[in-house]
């Protein structure tokens, strides 16, 4: 990066220039122009008003804006972004009365010489984005561990039709966030990405590490920022009633509560000293009322069982483990003055459980039109405007930004089984040797926590009693079973290891807990190393790769990387824990651990073993993980169909956050305990909630099964005559089948830019109906997928967007765009749906990826509109493709000579098969065909890689 300040003597253009103000107002401004961009220098109207803008063109599409209330913004180096590649782009410098028109050939970054503010506008200035009139930035001066850093906040007029995606993963069921607070923190089962997206095709990536809230950035306040009515009617709190849990009848204790502030562990000591959470349930009863009418919004923040009820209405019924509590955002009018019954009531579920309920009165005036960023720490404002004709040139400028997607390697496309936890080294194989018996298609089994000693967290080495041979039991695997292999590893040590004491003596970990000697649940003390220090990240990688990576392992699973130093304490107390990093502190970084952890994973593994793809899977993620190969689950979920339902928007945010690897724990991690001896009724509900959850997973970038007990194989879900097992079976091959198609969206992925699993708002951008939809979503180009999330559901209402029409994928069945429908959904199937114009790859039935060439393909063509595909094909496991070894086969069809043309491949790779055959399938609105794969093709054709040709009967 060129430093803004080096004055050149040459008043050329790349260089910088001085020019004065264009009249008496902006005297005092002046702007300097360097090779990539302006610095403009404001005159200064208090010690906290911005002073410096620095605008910097990376590409025609994007724009690099900083600011600072100091005479220089910070030079501080990004973790996100990469150094910028390629030609440096074309731009141009006016001035015009008190503005500065930074220009490009596809956008306008208009600056006030007043006021800073920035405006952007396309070539033929129509307007895309506005800061708030008169800028709309905010620095607050703080002081963190004797650094001086701001508070800083930006805000943006937003149009009321605007619709606002991405910042990661969320688990609140919200798929639009416009009106709506995102709070960037990491924690377990929430991602922070700081990488907006609209539907008015620009997107916002800011550069900050620290807790930052997004949309409507004000504070939560208590409960009792609105009026509170006992039960009896008294104002000022509501009622809270302790009683037995085995005889809720027995009050233990009844007071007056203004507030619920037992979010984390420091708030336990609020609880009422004579409850005994695992012994006790609680209600809080009574009326709330505003000062204010419209929209409320009420946070609700539980562990174990939970009912609200506002109005008479149960607004949330929700169940979480007692040690990972999750989130209800509630959206609620009120009226000014009018009383609202409320009643809450909670079943703990257990001795650790946390519960709050916080609220935020409505927008009001000019904010009900805008958003901001809001971050605790920072050294100035900074943020990339991304400009796209669609969300996919928004995405691809975000990766332009963070650095590329490498491709996956093509096994991890596959299934993965896994369980928390296989126990022995029998365990783990004996599941891998039923899954072949069983024909039932598997790429990756996977090894989660506690493989090693008891007290020997961090030591990386396997408890010799329950893996007498791991060298064999990966060997066995491999040669045997032509499975691959992913283990749990964590950036956590116990203080008792050495590994922990080798890394403590260079103070590369993080001493807080150490030194507070708190327990985690096995009762022994622990803390994480700090990824921020390339160092730390070099010798973490060193462990893995002397005690696990030189066993042959294919794949990394990294948990509790946000870091859960301790969980269940608040951001404070986190903050704390990891405090200092290498790069500052705890408070200013607090985001950025997840994405220096895949750092250095990625970068010890390529250096190690070039030829090897890296796959990490990690809970938590930053923007520019991507680039280190990293995929992210969802996180400790419930096994609940509230928590299943919730992982679509979740799963379509994040994807739209930029990051194209995603999935969560099929069936869900955290389960009651009424399934673990489930009655009749119960197994039903259990076996069809895995189901359900399993047809969905199939059409999410990555297909893995993940859970508690009860264990989590298919087999030990239900027997081969049930028809949830016969759902998982066909879906699973359903997967396999697809695989050619899934590949290539794969390849895409890193080629150009492109996101497999599709919010429909990317796609359908020009229909309304879409902006809110979070339940149903794109698989590629073509696939359109609508999960079943209500139990015993046998039908769905499905919206089939306008602008395309759409085939049932098992009938062949045409209908038309832009209608809502009601799709017949027995427990075997969801509604799947084919948009008119696809061609659809289909490759043999296959029990793992590499099991045999991917001939013949089977080429659904699905006629009405022009189609186009590129069959994408490399060696799969290598890096190969950095270097040109990959094809393309393109595909086209169309609709006016009812022509498919199999185009001339291009590109070549060792291993690449010479010769193909596809067969060609038609489907039509006059002739509705199902997906068959035992049906004759319309026609065969055999193919060399020269063009050819096939007409439509």
């Amino acid at each position: 990066m060129i430093r803004p300040y080096i004055i050149c003597s040459v008043p050329l253009l790349g260089f910088i220039l001085l020019l004065p103000a264009a009249d008496a107002t902006a005297q005092k401004a002046s702007v300097q122009q360097l090779k990539d961009g302006i610095v403009v220098q404001l005159p200064k109207a208090n010690d906290n008003a911005v002073r410096t803008v620095r605008l910097q063109v990376v590409s025609d599409k994007i724009i690099h804006v900083r600011a600072s209330p100091l005479d220089s913004v910070s030079s501080q180096k990004s973790l996100m972004a990469v150094d910028p590649a390629g030609v440096a782009p074309k731009w141009q410098f006016k001035q015009k009365k008190n503005q500065g028109v930074l220009s490009t050939p596809a956008l306008n970054a208009t600056v006030s010489l007043t006021t800073g503010e920035v405006v952007f506008t396309d070539s033929k200035g129509k307007l895309i984005l506005q800061e708030r009139k008169n800028g709309g930035k905010t620095f607050t001066p703080i002081v963190v561990e004797g650094q001086r850093l701001y508070q800083v906040q930006q805000v943006f007029d937003s149009p009321d039709d605007e619709g606002i995606y991405g910042l990661g993963q969320h688990q609140n069921g919200v798929m639009n966030y416009k009106g709506q607070q995102v709070e960037l923190a990491q924690n377990n089962t929430d991602v922070a990405v700081p990488f907006l997206v609209s539907n008015k095709n620009y997107g916002i990536l800011w550069d900050n590490y620290s807790v930052t809230k997004i949309g409507d950035t004000r504070d939560y306040e208590p409960l009792h920022a609105l009026r509170l009515y006992s039960k009896e009617g008294n104002e000022g709190w509501l009622t809270a009633t302790y009683a037995k849990k085995s005889n809720p009848k027995e009050v233990v204790v009844q007071r007056p509560e203004a507030s619920l502030p037992y979010e984390f562990i420091e708030d336990m000591k609020n609880f009422p000293a004579q409850v005994k959470l695992g012994e006790t349930v609680a209600t809080w009863e009574g009326a709330v009322a505003s000062n204010s009418t419209g929209l409320h919004h009420l946070l609700l923040k539980n562990a174990g069982y939970v009912k609200l009820y506002i109005d008479g209405k149960l607004m949330v019924e929700k169940w979480r483990q007692a040690w990972n509590p999750g989130t209800a955002v509630v959206p609620f009018n009120m009226e000014k003055g009018k009383k609202y019954p409320i009643r809450l009531e909670w079943d703990p579920d257990g001795g650790e459980s946390y519960l709050g309920l916080k609220c935020l009165s409505p927008l009001e005036g000019q904010s009900q039109h805008e958003y901001g960023f809001k971050s605790e720490a920072a050294r100035d404002i900074n943020y990339y405007f991304v400009q796209g004709n669609s969300l996919d040139e928004v995405v691809s400028g975000y990766r332009q930004i963070t650095g590329p997607a490498p491709i996956m390697p093509k096994w991890a496309m596959g299934f993965w089984q896994s369980r928390e936890r296989y126990k022995t080294q029998d365990e783990l194989v004996g599941a891998v040797a039923e899954f072949r018996k069983r024909q039932i298609p598997l790429d990756n089994i996977v090894l989660d926590w506690s493989y090693w000693k008891l007290d020997q967290w961090g030591s990386q080495e396997f408890d010799e009693a329950r893996f007498p041979d791991p060298n064999g039991m990966i060997n066995t695997l491999h040669d045997k079973y032509n499975t691959h292999f992913m283990i749990s590893v964590w950036g956590k040590f116990y203080t008792n290891t050495a590994a922990y004491k080798a890394l403590d003596a260079k103070g590369y970990v993080y001493r807080r807990n150490a030194a507070d000697g708190t327990k985690d649940w096995l009762g022994f003390t622990s803390s994480f190393y700090d990824a921020f220090n390339p160092k730390a990240r070099e010798d973490f990688w060193q462990l893995l790769n002397t005690k696990l990576f030189n066993r042959n392992i294919d794949a990394w699973w990294m948990d509790a990387s946000e870091p859960d130093i301790y969980s269940n304490t608040n951001i404070e107390t986190r903050k704390r824990l990891m405090t200092p990093t290498a790069v500052g502190s705890g408070t200013e970084f607090f985001n950025g651990y997840p994405l220096q952890n895949a750092k250095g994973i990625y970068e010890g593994q390529r250096k190690t073993d070039p030829n090897k793809r890296v796959f990490l899977l990690t809970r938590s993620a930053y923007a520019g993980s991507q680039r280190y190969a990293a995929a992210i689950w969802s996180g400790d979920i419930g096994s609940r169909w509230e928590d299943y339902k919730n992982q679509i928007s979740a799963g379509l945010n994040f994807s739209l956050s930029g990051i194209p690897y995603w999935t969560s724990d099929i069936g869900g991690f955290a389960v009651e305990r009424r399934y673990e001896k489930p009655n009749a009724t119960d197994l039903e509900e259990w076996r069809e909630l895995n189901a359900r959850w399993y047809q969905y997973g199939a059409f999410c970038p990555l297909f893995r099964v993940h859970g508690q007990f009860p264990f989590r194989e298919i087999y030990n879900i239900a027997p081969e005559t049930h028809p949830a097992y016969q759902s998982m079976l066909y879906y699973n091959k359903l997967r396999y089948r697809l695989m050619p198609y899934i590949y290539s969206l794969a390849g895409q992925a890193h080629h150009q830019n492109s996101t497999i699993m599709r919010g429909l708002v990317m796609d359908f951008g020009n229909d309304p109906a879409v902006k809110n939809i979070g339940e149903q979503f794109m698989f590629g180009p073509s696939l359109l997928i609508t999960p079943v999330t209500e139990y015993k559901a046998r039908s769905k209402k499905v919206y089939l967007p306008a602008g395309s029409g759409w085939f049932n994928f098992y009938s062949g069945k045409y209908q038309t765009g832009g209608q809502e429908i009601t799709e017949e959904a027995p427990m075997e199937r969801m509604p799947l749906f084919v948009k008119e114009g696809s061609i659809l790859p289909f490759g043999p039935e296959i029990q793992y990826t590499a099991e045999k060439p991917t001939d013949p393909v089977t080429l659904y063509v699905y006629t009405g509109k022009d189609a186009s595909f590129s069959l994408y094909e490399d060696e799969g496991v290598n890096y190969n493709y950095e270097k040109g070894a990959f094809a393309n086969i393109p595909f086209t069809y169309d609709e006016k000579s009812k022509t498919l043309t199999i185009g001339e491949r291009k590109g070549t790779f060792t291993g690449m098969q010479a010769q193909r055959t596809f067969n060609v399938v038609w489907v039509s609105k006059d002739k509705p065909t199902p997906v068959n794969f035992t049906a004759a093709p319309a026609k065969t054709v055999t193919y060399s890689g020269s063009a050819v040709t096939v007409k439509m009967d």
